[in-house]
């Protein structure tokens, strides 16, 4: 059995791209950038060029089972790894590693997001082989890092030891979201990279550190291993995962952990967090109207995004604004102010 195996995480509900990302059908299921392809299918065809496609686990929320299967039929249904209740990245990745370390003891893990934009396909191949290679043969906790090209405040930023000059860093601390002065000197220093979330280690490595750093987590996913990969593993998740602590794998692991590497990569990577973000991403010039399944007729109008289910769209002297279209809902707003989407979302979920 190839030791390499691939997570694709995917059980977000990406409030940030509502309305036209729901609870129902979330960012990652959605063809956002007009590619004929949703995030999770273009995510399991990249793997797949690294990793058997039999070995590429999904692992969600078991609400989004039968949207998985519907958008990746060549998957099996032990390849779905379905949490009962939302408990953030930590439980959700200690699970997969308990599920698939029964299997493989040897088991080398990529674990990556769903819903990321990622260019340069060559390239982000030949790192994923890097970290494989690395991680086969130490007991590391590795995490790509992106090489920033602006003070982004919208990512968090992995700090390395540039004592070195090996092309995997020792990492030295990770800082969330950064205000801009301090985005503008981690640019400076020139040893700060953004953190993708995207990771590599072994099965081993990542329990060990679970039995160290969360210890009453990984006792409570440790009560009978055998269950695993068997029928009786069903119940036992519905009895447990409630349980577990909410906590991100970055808070409850990779701050506290002493063996954490970090490889710059050199891929283009954008986490598409928000509106903004996709009219970025799709952009060839400044000032572009970007219309994704549309037909647009822009007037004096520069700048805008606009997404619809293929309807016609005039625009009349408007400037840098999303529009945003589907069956029930319409939102027109500055793409300045695409952070605020959570909370238009929310405030509609209150009145009903």
């Amino acid at each position: 059995m190839n030791n390499q195996f691939g997570i694709i995480m995917a059980g977000g509900i990406g409030s940030r791209f509502w309305p036209e990302s729901t609870v129902e059908v979330p960012k990652q299921f959605l063809d956002l950038l007009g590619t004929g392809q949703s995030f999770i299918q273009q995510t399991f065809k990249r793997l797949s060029k690294a990793i058997p496609a039999n070995q590429i686990y999904i692992l969600t929320n078991e609400r989004y089972r039968t949207l998985i299967k519907k958008q990746l039929p060549e998957i099996n249904n032990h390849q779905i790894i379905a949490e009962p209740v939302m408990r953030n990245t930590a439980p959700a990745i200690l699970y997969a590693a308990k599920k698939i370390y029964q299997l493989n003891p040897a088991a080398n893990l990529l674990i990556a997001p769903s819903d990321h934009y990622i260019g340069e396909e060559k390239k982000f191949l030949e790192n994923i082989q890097t970290g494989f290679a690395a991680t086969a043969n130490n007991d590391w906790l590795m995490t790509l890092g992106i090489v920033p090209n602006s003070p982004n405040t919208g990512y968090g930023y992995i700090q390395f030891d540039r004592n070195t000059n090996d092309s995997i860093k020792k990492v030295l601390r990770f800082t969330e979201k950064p205000n801009l002065e301090k985005a503008l000197s981690f640019i400076k220093a020139g040893n700060y990279l953004w953190n993708a979330g995207i990771f590599i280690w072994r099965a081993q490595t990542i329990l060990k550190a679970f039995q160290e750093l969360l210890p009453d987590m990984y006792d409570k996913m440790s009560q009978n291993d055998q269950i695993y990969n068997t029928d009786a593993e069903s119940e036992f998740i519905q009895n447990i995962f409630p349980q577990l602590q909410n906590i991100s794998i970055d808070y409850g692991i990779l701050e506290k952990a002493s063996n954490v590497y970090v490889l710059p990569a050199d891929f283009v990577w954008n986490d598409l967090g928000a509106w903004n973000a996709v009219y970025e991403q799709l952009r060839q010039k400044d000032n572009e109207n970007i219309a994704v399944n549309s037909r647009l007729l822009a007037d004096n109008s520069q700048g805008n995004l606009v997404k619809t289910n293929g309807k016609k769209v005039v625009l009349k002297d408007l400037h840098n604004y999303a529009v945003i279209d589907t069956n029930d809902t319409l939102m027109i707003i500055p793409r300045k102010d695409d952070q605020k989407v959570k909370s238009f979302a929310q405030a509609f979920a209150d009145k009903n």
